[in-house]
């Protein structure tokens, strides 16, 4: 429910799938659809319209490949970049508030949980 409701702290009008898409640019890099496709878990037809949109909104861009003239490459744009820093700002604003309100006990309980599911997503 926590997950969700941040989530849900998004700027720019974005759904969380096209979200997603612009994260894994802002952070890996241009790429092709297909691999966005691949990497969502999606279909590639999914995929272009989720292309399609953010590039409507300005928040993506495409440019042939230039090893594989079937191929294009996608490139999150300065306007992409500005919903990927607004939204992380909105996040971190909404969870230090929520964390503000909790007890001492209940910060150090959660700081033991933390240190827990590091530990077993690490095996």
């Amino acid at each position: 429910m926590t997950s969700r409701r941040l989530r849900a702290e998004r700027a720019g009008g974005v759904t969380e799938s096209q979200y997603s898409v612009l994260a894994h640019l802002s952070c890996e890099g241009e790429c092709t659809p297909s691999d966005l496709a691949e990497l969502e878990c999606v279909s590639a037809p999914s995929m272009t319209r989720t292309v399609a949109a953010l590039e409507t909104a300005g928040l993506v861009e495409r440019r042939p490949h230039p090893d594989d003239g079937r191929q294009v490459l996608v490139r999150i744009s300065d306007e992409g970049t500005a919903v990927i820093a607004a939204t992380r700002r909105r996040r971190n604003a909404w969870l230090t508030q929520r964390l503000g309100a909790l007890s001492p006990d209940e910060r150090d309980a959660l700081a033991r949980a933390a240190d827990i599911l590091r530990r077993i997503s690490a095996r």
